[in-house]
């Protein structure tokens, strides 16, 4: 089939074909119900839930066959391929939420409901790390279903359509289209001359790190320095840690493991906040285009001046915080370990905990807010509005002041020794701002919202709510930290998150722009 028109369009139409996206997102499905046969392993294994992903897998392959039937010969053209990104990532967390209903059916489980069943789905896929599960352990639910719920972040990190763009060939055709609305940043690099190979490229580096850190905590549980950290713990926490997603079988996050567990994970947050294309030129044996891209610089210069801000107001007992071990004032190794785990948590996206900041002095909370607010890297599976844009924003300001001083002269904007188109500054710029318009809007609905119900929310909470979810964090502050849930909010607010989740992961613009009249017409 041909996924790709000559002239770009639809002929002899002014309207969008919807009819092609919803058949190729039948398609995604199918290979969808694949993935879930790694939870059936599980629940085999353990004996649970073995029915919920039998009749889930059956469900999605269904929905799949139904969907491809609307459209045999799908054609997709650019704005086809816009609206398949956006529609992927809804119907995927729509029945991603399937197992959580099936598996809560007749129970008293927060997951029976549609709606805390949906948010669970699209904060997995979407790798936001929030949730409105109660206790989350192995004693009040599957084997099985936890590991759904990790490996929806796993499969959401690096991208669906990337990679279905990796596996099936009809899509490479328009692949660059595909990969670039669903890629987190402003840009996208092609590492090889074909893009489905570039998307194979980018999983296999996914695919390595998730492995290698995997091992690792294993590793460590087989030397008697994590007794706790099963095969089971392992595998969960690398699907979730590489995707910068936070979701854990346990109730206390990383803080449930050892000091040596956490150190280990620390690393591999920062690679997971790092642009994904330069590890692939260090394992081809180019070491210095890591260290030679301004956006590593200046991404790993903002990790390591926060964390040190942070590790001085912890072990200066500014910002006491009750961890492991007790406060953290004066202990060098537990201050140093709190502020270097939760700086890399919030500013990736990633969402663990080992420590209730949500507990911390007022100076503490202010600074990782500010870390929420910058974002890993382009290319990387971190969230937020992603440290090239600053950078971006910072050149344009320093621009501006210099061109006040010197309107005659013409000064461009350089990342390294490359230009930035003024097309790509105006995209940086709005983005920015229609992220900050919207993440500020939505704190003040999920305020009035929260006042209608009679829930007691403070302005802070309703801010961190806001940011958390879309920018993809997951935890916040007060009943949202990193040991709270999402489950006291009404429906409404729930509805309203779940939205912001999907629009911040797709980084906005490939959705929004779903609700323009000029998307539909020639």
């Amino acid at each position: 089939m041909s996924l790709v028109r000559s002239d770009g369009g639809f002929p002899g139409s002014v309207r969008v074909d919807w009819r092609t996206s919803v058949a190729v997102t039948g398609t995604v499905l199918k290979f969808l119900s694949l993935a879930m046969f790694v939870p059936l392993v599980v629940a085999f294994v353990y004996g649970d839930d073995l029915l919920v992903f039998g009749a889930t897998i059956f469900i999605s392959l269904a929905i799949g066959s139904a969907l491809e039937r609307i459209d045999p010969d799908p054609d997709l053209g650019p704005r086809e391929a816009l609206l398949l990104v956006a529609i992927v990532w809804l119907v995927v967390a729509v029945v991603g939420a399937i197992p959580y209903v099936l598996a809560g059916w007749g129970t008293e489980s927060t997951l029976a409901q549609p709606v805390n069943a949906l948010f669970e789905s699209m904060s997995g896929f979407t790798t936001t790390g929030a949730t409105v599960m109660g206790e989350i352990s192995t004693d009040q639910h599957s084997h099985a279903l936890l590991m759904w719920r990790q490996l929806t972040q796993w499969l959401g990190g690096m991208g669906i359509i990337v990679l279905m763009v990796a596996i099936l060939p009809e899509l490479a055709v328009n692949g660059a289209e595909l990969m670039q609305s669903e890629a987190p940043g402003p840009s996208l690099q092609k590492l090889t001359p074909q893009i489905a190979e570039t998307a194979r490229v980018l999983w296999i580096v996914y695919l390595a790190f998730t492995v290698l850190l995997a091992v690792l905590l294993y590793g460590l549980s087989l030397v008697g320095l994590a007794p706790n950290m099963d095969l089971f713990n392992a595998i969960a926490h690398a699907f979730s840690t590489l995707p910068t997603g936070g979701f854990s079988p346990q109730s206390a996050s990383i803080a449930a493991f050892s000091a040596a567990v956490q150190w280990v994970i620390i690393p591999f947050m920062v690679v997971a906040g790092t642009n994904f294309a330069l590890f692939w030129h260090v394992f081809d044996g180019d070491v210095s285009a890591l260290f030679e891209d301004t956006e590593f610089r200046w991404y790993a210069g903002a990790l390591a001046s926060i964390t040190a801000v942070l590790f001085g107001l912890l072990y200066t007992g500014t910002a006491p915080a009750q961890a492991l071990g007790g406060v953290t004032a004066g202990a060098p190794e537990n201050a140093l370990r709190q502020a270097a785990f939760q700086i890399g948590s919030l500013m990736n996206s990633t969402g663990f905990a080992t420590s209730d900041f949500a507990q911390w002095g007022t100076e503490g909370k202010i600074l990782l807010l500010f870390a929420m607010f910058i974002g890993g890297s382009a290319g990387s599976t971190g969230g937020g509005i992603k440290v090239i844009r600053w950078v971006i924003v910072l050149k344009v300001l320093r621009r501006e002041l210099f061109s006040t001083a010197h309107p005659e002269a013409v000064r461009p904007i350089r990342l390294g020794n490359a230009v930035v188109d003024e097309d790509g500054i105006r995209g940086v710029l709005a983005f920015t701002l229609l992220y900050l318009a919207l993440f500020g809007v939505a704190a003040v609905v999920i305020s009035l919202d929260a006042s209608r119900v009679g829930l007691a929310l403070t302005p802070l909470e309703a801010i961190s709510a806001s940011l958390a979810t879309i920018g993809n964090i997951g935890p916040g502050f007060g009943i949202v930290g990193p040991y709270g849930s999402y489950l006291m909010f009404p429906d409404t607010s729930k509805l309203l998150m779940i939205f912001l989740m999907w629009i911040g992961r797709l980084e906005i613009l490939p959705v929004l722009v779903l609700f323009t009249g000029g998307f539909w017409k020639r």
